[in-house]
């Protein structure tokens, strides 16, 4: 029997919703049949799917990264405005593809307004000039009778746009990315391109381009940017055919967020900096099966624990992590996956949308007891991220614990990592007792291995019971291999 006990007043911070960010990419099919599909019977007049937009609409997605990932460091941003039939069509050495510009800044801004969702644009520091750049956000952003603001204007968008997030390059530290630097490079670079930014507009938040959080070049980033920008991006992807390192790998996240706080607080005590830094996870997900022809993961049971399991560390580190953007939103290693006549939401699409649902804005200080598992890494592990076992040992019970304001309802969101056995635990509320019953949603499959299809669209799916509890402590049975929320009206006047 293991515990999970709440102190309604122990709390670790504020969750911020950028948490449940999105990013869609120019690769495979994530914009081009999936996003925006011009000609299909499902779109509507802008091109926009509107099958997909409905699906995403219920990731309550608060803010969408665009255009990329590596697709960004060789786009030219103004060969995507203006008549489409007049755009150009390039190269596209990122993904060795072809680009036709039909989707660009007009439509991305048009379709982050039709998903309500705020835009967050990285800027091309690969083949990218400042120029370019400066541009870009006079183009979004500007208010003046200056050129690229009238261009916007004759593209029929009087109003600007108001893009506040800018992100400084996409991994600019891979040999993968198209202009790569180092990082003393990259600092020089970035730092004359923020103070040129915000000279175009100095409202704009400014994101700097992370490794994994503990990297030489992070500390060398960090230390020359700190002053002039407002995040930190890191980047860390896991998976594994292993189950136990699949749903265990998200722990690395964990250490990303506590050695790039450290990193971070350390510059900016050193360096005097009064405004804060907080981190961007702007890129993260599940992804190891596929490395080419777009990228189509497909995902099972044992994905969505892992996905859970972020979701969870995201809620845990709410005083580091501001910002984080599951990479991607559609088809390409993504929770939704179209064809020509329809979609079906894949695995991990339902622990995405339960959290942005459901999670409160007060996360809790959660005190869980109960079985634990070892894990020992494999003498050549896959990637450096998999090896996780100076992490451990790990609780069969990964837990997170949200309370709304006002104290009146808690939700609680627990991954049962056991591949065998339901996990039975105490939930314990302290001295509050609940005045109304508990709504239990739990993602369940047939085995860790099952998989949602056209054919089986339900193999996976959210299972939602409503119980009673008359006490403040009540005893709940976790399935094996499952992700479950429990909802807990608190009442007023505790």
């Amino acid at each position: 029997m293991g515990w999970i006990k709440l102190d309604l007043d122990r709390t670790l911070g504020t969750v911020d919703r950028g948490i449940f960010g999105g990013f869609i990419e120019h690769l495979g099919r994530c914009i081009y049949g999936g996003v925006f599909d011009e000609g299909s019977p499902l779109s509507d007049e802008q091109g926009f799917r509107r099958d997909v937009l409905e699906a995403a609409r219920r990731l309550q997605i608060p803010l969408l990264r665009w255009p990329g990932g590596n697709f960004v460091s060789a786009y030219h941003w103004w060969d995507g405005i203006g008549p489409r039939e007049q755009r150009p069509r390039r190269p596209d050495p990122a993904w060795d593809s072809v680009e036709s510009n039909r989707f660009g800044t007009d439509e991305y801004i048009a379709y982050c307004r039709e998903l309500g969702t705020e835009p967050y644009i990285c800027l091309n520091m690969g083949t990218g000039t400042l120029d370019e750049a400066c541009a870009w956000v006079e183009y979004c952003n500007g208010t003046r009778d200056t050129y690229w603001a009238n261009r916007r204007r004759e593209n029929g968008h009087e109003q600007p746009y108001g893009v506040r997030y800018w992100g400084l390059g996409n991994e600019m530290y891979g040999e993968w990315q198209v202009g790569s630097l180092s990082a003393d490079e990259y600092v020089a670079k970035a730092r004359q391109w923020a103070l040129a930014l915000r000279r175009i507009d100095p409202d704009i938040k400014l994101v700097a381009c992370g490794l994994n959080g503990w990297s030489d070049w992070d500390r060398t980033v960090i230390d020359g940017l700190v002053k002039y920008v407002d995040f930190y991006s890191i980047h860390i992807y896991t998976g594994t055919s292993d189950y136990w390192s699949n749903v265990l790998s998200p722990h690395q996240a964990e250490r990303a967020l506590r050695t790039c706080k450290a990193l971070l607080d350390r510059a900016r005590y050193l360096q005097e900096v009064d405004h804060t830094v907080d981190v961007a996870y702007d890129e993260w997900n599940v992804w190891y099966r596929h490395f080419d022809d777009g990228l189509e993961e497909r995902y099972d049971l044992s994905d969505a624990l892992a996905v859970a399991t972020y979701g969870n560390a995201f809620i845990r580190h709410c005083q580091t992590v501001k910002i984080a953007n599951l990479a991607q939103m559609v088809n390409a290693i993504a929770p939704i996956f179209t064809s020509p006549d329809g979609l079906f939401l894949q695995t991990i699409y339902h622990p995405l949308r339960l959290a942005a649902e459901h999670s409160q804005e007060i996360a809790l200080d959660a005190h869980v007891e109960c079985d634990t598992v070892e894990y020992a890494d494999p003498e050549q592990p896959e990637r450096r991220e998999y090896r996780i076992a100076d992490l451990g040992p790990f609780a069969l019970l990964d837990v997170a614990a949200t309370r709304d304001r006002s104290g009146q309802r808690v939700v609680l969101s627990v991954v049962n990592r056991s591949a065998e056995t339901a996990v039975k635990a105490m939930v314990s509320l302290g001295d509050v007792q609940p005045v109304g019953g508990v709504v239990s949603r739990s993602v369940q499959g047939d085995s860790p291995r099952t998989e949602n299809s056209f054919d089986e669209p339900a193999a996976v799916d959210v299972v939602e019971t409503r119980f009673g509890v008359s006490a403040a402590t009540f005893e709940y049975e976790f399935a094996p291999y499952s992700y479950t929320q429990l909802d807990i009206e608190i009442g007023a006047g505790r």
